[in-house]
């Protein structure tokens, strides 16, 4: 379980089926411990000075943008929610509903707003003023509509994650509040 605040960002240092990212981060794992990579829950492996590796199965990389991840890309990372822990974003749980892309981006005085679509099926789940996770960061939903969203990022979340250098037409990694999948499933 995670937050969807992001700790760090990290860099890949070899992708495929063992993902091998260079973090400080990894001091504070230990094998078998979770770890959200662009909002994937993955298993640390192998930990070294600095890094960490993960297996990764075909299907998460068929199903998330982590299949497209190369050697000197940025990505976003939390370690798991331990009990205690402040609850700063909303409950994430690391399992990618889709991916969706980076339509467009409309930088303002303060924030740049960002419009992503997403397959038709997941938004029934996407509610304004409703929490997503995009490559792991939990973000409050500005509009929404049938084919996409927008969300509004300020500048920590602009200089803290790798959405502050996202471009248009960028995959991004969608998880949709855990809560509106039970709320939709119990209706």
């Amino acid at each position: 379980m995670f937050t969807g605040i992001v700790e760090q960002v990290g860099e890949v240092q070899s992708a495929g089926t063992r993902l091998a990212v260079r973090t400080p981060l990894a001091s504070e794992l230990e094998r078998g411990d979770s770890i959200a990579v662009n909002g994937v829950c993955l298993t640390a492996v192998d930990i070294g000075d600095e890094r960490f590796e993960a297996d990764v199965m075909e299907e998460t990389l068929v199903r998330s943008s982590l299949g497209r991840l190369q050697a000197g890309d940025r990505v976003n990372l939390e370690l798991a929610l331990r009990v205690g822990d402040r609850l700063g974003g909303h409950f994430v749980q690391g399992h990618v509903d889709a991916t969706g892309r980076i339509e467009t981006i409309d930088q303002r005085d303060h924030s740049r707003v960002v419009r992503i679509g997403a397959p038709p099926d997941l938004m029934r789940y996407v509610v304004e003023k409703g929490s997503i996770a995009v490559d792991g960061v939990s973000l409050t939903v500005v509009e929404v509509d049938a084919k996409g969203f927008s969300v509004s990022l300020i500048p920590e979340t602009l200089e803290r994650t790798t959405l502050g250098s996202a471009a248009e037409g960028d995959p991004v990694n969608l998880e949709v509040d855990m809560l509106a999948k039970y709320a939709v499933k119990a209706s």
